[in-house]
């Protein structure tokens, strides 16, 4: 679960939710999750990317989940988050797992550091305002690095160009 929502940005309420009706073949030939937002009551369409679909493919024939009509067993978010603590020691990673940081996860690292436009990535989130998302899009270090390898590159070009500032 926390890896679908790694690639989904959706909330652990949301994802536990989820039915085989929440997946649509939208009019771009590929799958989606079309779904409501437990906390806010908005409408979300969520594509699935190709990590997503595997996880929904992985459950599609699970016993728990086809006697509850959901795409995944189900835990508590407080056993889910104990899981999670005990990976992050086994891996010797010293940062706070939570399910939660999934979604923060989707919305830097997976969109916004792949260019996703901010104004996208809010909609995905199904956030009515653009400045909650943006308190999930702190710049990356990696994006400054590659917007200032390109503007290097620019400045650059301009100079061999003969176009170099007096």
């Amino acid at each position: 679960m926390f890896i679908f929502s790694c690639y989904t940005g959706l909330a652990y309420i949301d994802v536990c939710q989820l039915t085989p009706e929440n997946v649509i073949l939208n009019i771009d030939g590929e799958f989606w999750i079309h779904t409501k937002r437990q906390k806010t009551g908005v409408t979300v369409q969520v594509p699935l990317l190709p990590v997503a679909q595997s996880i929904v493919y992985k459950y599609k024939d699970d016993p728990k989940c086809l006697n509850k009509n959901r795409l995944f067993p189900v835990i508590s978010n407080q056993k889910l988050n104990s899981y999670l603590k005990e990976i992050a020691d086994i891996c010797g990673i010293n940062k706070n797992l939570t399910f939660h940081l999934a979604r923060h996860t989707f919305a830097t690292t997976v969109t916004l550091a792949n260019g996703v436009p901010i104004e996208t990535v809010s909609k995905l989130l199904g956030h009515t305002k653009l400045s909650t998302t943006q308190i999930y899009a702190k710049v990356l270090q990696n994006k400054i690095s590659k917007d200032m390898m390109e503007l290097r590159i620019k400045l650059d070009l301009s100079v061999g160009l003969g176009k170099k500032a007096k």
